[in-house]
This record gives C-alpha cells, structure tokens and sequence, in this order.
C-alpha cells in the first residue's frame, strides 16, 4: 500500500513516495508535514524533519490503534503515548490539534477550548504559546509527558507501563477490565544512544511488559551528519538481547506495514515490542536524508518546492484542507469516545460492587491521600543513642505505605542499605506478581527516576532511593519530576562524610546545594527520627512537588521535645530548636542533620563560657523561603547578624542565611577513608572547633561594630 503525494488524483511519486493510499489520508499525512514546516519557518527555529518523515507513522497510530478520545485527554484507561525524541514536538502538537483534543485545566477539567488550536501552532516556540519548543506536561493538554532530554521519555513509558500491570493486578476483577491500556514511545537514535534507554530497556525486558511498544525512527541523521560518525549499534540485535520482540517496517510511509505490524505488538504476549522504521528526514524536500533537514528552518524557498511535490498550494500557510478534521474525527475520534463510553459504564457498575476500590482510585485520580494516612506515624522518644534517620525513616515510610495503597517504590539495588522496603505482604513486583509494591530497579539510577516519573504520572504516589552521593546518576530524571511537579518522593542515605570508612567516592560534598538549586525541588534533611517522621509527613502532603529526603547511616540522638522545640516545626522548613539561655542570643547556630545535635553540643560548651546561642534546625530550605516575613524574622531575628550555618557538606548558598557577618563551618574538599569519629575530628565537626567559629564570628562583629 503506498501513499499519494497530492491531495488531488493525480499523484506526483518521488524519492520513495507510493501513490494509492486513499486521498484523505494522504491530505491527513500531508497536513501534518506542511504544519510542522510552516511553525517552524515562523519560529525561525526548530526541528521540521522528523515531523515530515514520522508524519505516516504518527497518524497511522493514532487512526488505527491508539484507544484516546480526544474530548477526554484523561481518561483513566487511554492508551498513552510519549513523544521520546521531543524535539519532533511539531508531530504530536500537530496530531493534536488535528484530532481536536480538548483542554483540562490544573484540576483536570474540561474548558471547553482546544488543546492545540492553530494560533498555538503558528505561534510555535513563542512566549506563552501552548507549542513550546520541546513537550511540557501540564502545559499543553493531551501530553503525557515532558521531553526533549534525550531517552527520558522512554524511562517515562516503561513506568506507565509498570503502572498499567499494577493497577490491572490490584483493581480488575473478573468481568471488570478496569485497566488495559498500552503504552507507545516513539524515540530516534539519539534517545538510543544516551544511557538512560538501556538502562529502561533492559528492566522492561526484565519485567516482560508487553504492553510497552517503542518505535525507533531509523534515519540515518543526526544534527552533525550521518549517525555512522559515532554510532552503529543494532538496536535490533541489543533490543533481543534485552529480551523484546522486535519487528521491523522497511518504509515509513507504508501504512498497511505499519498497522498490521503494530497488530503483532498488540498480540505479542510476555515481551516489550521494539518496532524498528526505517524513515527519510525531511521527506520530500531538497534537504531529505541530511542533517540540514535535523534542528533549522528549511527556508521559504525550500518549503514552497516540498509543498508543490505534495500537491500542495505552494504559498499556503498552516492549511488544514477540508474533510481532515472530519477525517481525525472519524477515526481517534470515534474509536475513543465508544471506548471511553463502554469503559465508563463498565466502571459504573464496578463502583456498585466494588465501592471500596472505586473509591481508592477515585482518591487516586483526584491526588488525594486516604482520611488518616498518616495516624500510623510513629513518635519516637527520647533517646540519647537514637537510631539512623535512614532507620527511622523506614519505619515511617512503612507507617504511611500502611495507608497509602498506591504507594509503590524500591530502590537501585540498595534497599537492605537504604531501608525503605515494604514490609508485611507487600511483595515484589516481577512478572506474574504485578500487585508487588516493591520495586527492584537494579543499579539503573537514572532508569529508576524517570521510570518513577512515569508512575507519578499515572496516578501512583512512587519513591526510589539510593545512597546520596549517586544522585549524580540520576540528576537528568529529578530535574524533569521537579519540572512536571510530580509527587515523587526520594529516599537518599549516606549523606555526608559519615560515610566514613567508604571514602571519599561515597561521600557526597556538593550534591546537597545541587539539589537545592533544582526550582520546586523540596530538599529535607532532618536532625533526628522525629524530625524525619515530620519531613516525610510534609513530603506526602505537597501532592505536587518533588521530594529529596537526605537521610543519614551513623546513629543521631533524639531529641527531648520537652526540652526543645517541636518537630512539627519541620512544615515551615525551619524552626528554633533550642532557645537561648539566659537573654538575647549572641550569635545563631544553624543547623540541618546530622550537624543540629552538633550545634546543641556547641550551645551547651559557650554557655559554659558565658556565651548566649540559639539553635536553629533548618531541614528544608524551599519550604522557609515560603513562609511569611514574620516567621522568617522570629526564626532568624534581622537584627542578630552573627550568624553560623554548620553542614557537612559544601557551604555554596549558605550565604543567604548567614549573609556577610557570618560563617559557614563545611566542607571545602572532598573526604576521606576512616572511621566516622577521625573524620570528625579532621574535618572540624566537633564541638570545639565549631565553637571557635562562633568566638572569632562574635568577636569580628564587636570589632566592626567599634569602627
């Protein structure tokens, strides 16, 4: 079966162009080139090629295969589909607003106005269009996801697909097939070549997701010419070693070729399926099969001659003929609104025998949280020992996965260290027990982030831990779940030098003020069980933020909260946690971790001296920037300027606390290999070596203050 160049009947073939698709279609596919030529000419910016070539295969899956209605962009059981190589966002922006999918607002409702309208389109890449120049989840209605960093969209889809067999595994009952969706990730060689898709690759083979399809556009190009100049995998050959079924469409423009190979997916059972399509870049223009057709405008000149070989009006901007909406509407249109209606009154009738489950997935869509979901916290007591945060957070996360169902989470091979498995029969999810709630990401930490995205995104209120100094690996999947709000949580311990004897490659040192700097990104490191109890509490309930929660190996006391200040002050991001004695404080210690019972130690030395200090615990730095001006100033008083942050880690940004009259007692090198007391005293993170900060801090403030 071939594909007419023109809309009219009489065909004009070229470069590897069939004529005898039907008309409309062939207008369909056409639309979709001449859109994505035309938004990028006017942004003067952009990636027309894939668009061009893709055109047939988008459109192939959507009017064929894809179960989404358009009028219902979230519907629970649509099939989702990732544009991986989010460069070529014309194709999806385009298949958008041809199939007329309608906008949601931020609480998911319908406005009533299109996703994509064609002023988005002509405004492509402009301020405050709904095109931007790579797919923003929340943005644009109908995306499933945010893309353009390559290879993440493909982690993305292996946990929609995750997700998919978990909440089949949980919910469906006989008769009631509540969830069945698939998922469908087109990506290109560049999204092969970063790491991140083997790693995603390799778990889904693993865990025999068959119903996960990715198809690889096999172009030949990348942005520096032919891939041959550093890249000449076979992905086909890898992609079986993975354990996937791979298929093979030798044209991209042959849609028989595709739907009935994207048929063989659908059946495929017990496999991931790997559709290879071999494409042209730039199809039908001068610049076809190069690099220049890649990441720029083709240039008027050049788009006028590639219309003309499509039959179309050579100087006609953002045409969409007539009969190709009917022809979307006819097709994705009505296939997923009679879907979605048999889903609909099929859930109905679940909801009467099932009341209990409706209920937990209605809570779920709603991103809500179960009343009591956090009774279960423990308090812990005083104890001058103590436990690890590491431990004690475990115990919490247990507390809450008790009441969450939907939390789902594991670690990268590390969750005996990490501590944060579901116990009781919480299971593991592995192939033929897809109702496991622990997740076994395997040393894939950046995998592990983007596959959580792809579970946030699905509804699933999802951790992943690791050791902190690992989130180097994995920094690319953070900032996208920072980008995209999602509730993902992040268990990271062995967070400073207290690592100890692992040396100085497991000692993180800058990775703290690096996730600081992430925008929306909630970076918690709590001083003791009870203020860890209290962060994960303040995690779970920003339902639309990202979390990190730093927690320790060594032993940290627990604080008497008779005695000094209430955890619950962890909300507001920082409190005072020990007063000063005796009058006015002379200088603030400012603490996170691990370091606050330091600076209580401290307190206590140079009150013996005479010397007047209060202790603040700053677990969260984000969430004290939000508070009002008066907290900020009862926490940390304007006018006391001497001002000492203490932190095991790099003091980058603790100047904003301290500001110029103050100190930051941290790290300024790497660490080193020894037992966690012979660190401290190296390093200075004792009570007298802090002290003697405080003295010269005090001392050089008097002095200024004489001048």
């Amino acid at each position: 079966m071939t594909i007419a160049s023109t809309p009219s009947t009489s065909a004009t073939t070229f470069a590897g162009t069939p004529g005898d698709v039907p008309i409309i279609d062939a207008l369909a596919i056409n639309t979709i080139r001449t859109l994505s030529m035309d938004a990028v000419q006017a942004a003067n910016s952009g990636h027309p090629g894939t668009p061009m070539a893709l055109a047939p295969v988008g459109y192939a899956l959507w009017q064929n295969v894809l179960k989404f209605d358009p009028a219902d962009p979230l519907w629970p059981n649509r099939d989702r589909f990732v544009l991986s190589n989010g460069h070529a966002c014309m194709l999806i922006y385009s298949l958008l607003h041809l199939s007329r999918t309608q906008e949601v607002d931020k609480s998911g409702k319908l406005t009533g106005k299109p996703a994509v309208p064609i002023e988005a389109i002509k405004a492509f890449r402009q301020l405050d269009s709904l095109c931007p120049g790579h797919p923003e989840h929340g943005w644009t209605s109908g995306l499933e996801t945010t893309t353009g960093p390559l290879g993440q969209g493909l982690a993305n889809s292996v946990g929609m697909a995750m997700a998919e067999k978990w909440l089949a595994a949980t919910f469906n009952r006989p008769g009631f097939e509540i969830f069945n969706f698939r998922t469908y990730a087109i990506c290109g060689d560049g999204c092969m070549m970063e790491g991140i898709s083997g790693e995603a690759g390799s778990i889904a083979g693993h865990l025999q997701l068959d119903n996960l399809v990715w198809i690889y556009d096999n172009n030949h190009i990348t942005i520096e010419g032919k891939t041959d100049l550093a890249y000449s995998d076979d992905p086909s050959t890898r992609y079986l070693g993975y354990g996937w079924n791979v298929l093979r469409v030798g044209d991209a423009n042959d849609l028989d070729a595709i739907v009935r190979t994207l048929g063989v997916a659908g059946e495929t059972k017990g496999r991931p399926t790997l559709i290879v399509v071999d494409s042209h870049i730039g199809f039908g223009s001068e610049r076809q099969d190069t690099s220049a057709a890649h990441g720029e405008p083709l240039g008027e000149d050049l788009i006028r001659k590639a219309k003309k070989l499509y039959g179309w009006p050579e100087d006609a901007k953002f045409l969409v003929p007539d009969g190709v909406l009917q022809r979307f509407s006819d097709g994705v249109g009505k296939h997923g609104k009679d879907a979605n209606a048999a889903w609909k009154t099929m859930f109905a009738n679940y909801t009467k025998q099932f009341p209990e489950l409706a209920a937990q997935l209605q809570q779920m869509w709603k991103h809500e949280l179960p009343v009591g979901w956090d009774s279960e916290i423990p308090v812990f007591p005083a104890d001058a020992k103590g436990m690890a945060s590491r431990i004690s957070g475990g115990k919490v996360l247990n507390a809450i996965a008790k009441k969450v169902p939907w939390m789902i989470g594991g670690s990268a091979d590390l969750t005996p260290s990490t501590k944060t498995g579901i116990d009781g029969n919480a299971g593991s999810f592995q192939p033929g027990s897809y109702g496991g709630r622990n997740l076994h990401f395997g040393i894939r930490e950046h995998a592990m982030g983007g596959i959580c995205n792809g579970l946030a995104l699905s509804g699933l209120r999802p951790f992943g831990s690791g050791f902190m100094i690992f989130t180097d690996y994995m920094r690319g999947s953070m900032r996208l779940s920072a980008f995209m709000d999602m509730p993902v949580t992040y268990v990271f311990t062995h967070d400073s030098i207290g690592v100890g004897e692992d040396g100085p490659t497991h000692q993180p040192i800058e990775q703290l003020p690096g996730l600081r700097a992430v925008p929306g990104l909630l970076v918690f490191r709590p001083a003791d069980a009870n203020e860890t109890a209290e962060c994960w509490r303040t995690a779970m309930s920003h339902g639309h933020a990202t979390s990190v929660l730093s927690l320790t190996r060594q032993d940290l006391p627990t604080l008497d909260r008779t005695v000094y200040g209430k955890a619950s002050g962890c909300a507001k991001g920082a409190y005072v946690v020990s007063e000063s004695k005796g009058g006015d404080a002379q200088a603030i210690l400012i603490g996170t971790g691990s370091e606050v019972n330091l600076c209580i130690q401290v307190q206590d030395l140079l009150a013996k001296e005479g010397v007047r200090t209060s202790v603040v615990s700053m677990p969260c730095w984000q969430l004290f920037e939000k508070q009002d001006q008066a907290y900020r100033d009862s926490v940390l008083p304007p006018k006391m300027r001497v001002r000492i942050a203490v932190e095991m880690a790099s003091p980058l940004g603790w100047e904003r606390w301290v500001g110029l009259d103050g100190a930051v007692v941290g790290m300024n090198s790497f660490g080193a290999s020894a037992p966690l007391k012979n660190l401290l005293k190296k390093f200075g993170f004792e009570p007298e070596p802090v002290a003697a900060v405080v003295r010269a801090t005090i001392a050089k403030n008097a002095a200024g203050a004489g001048r």
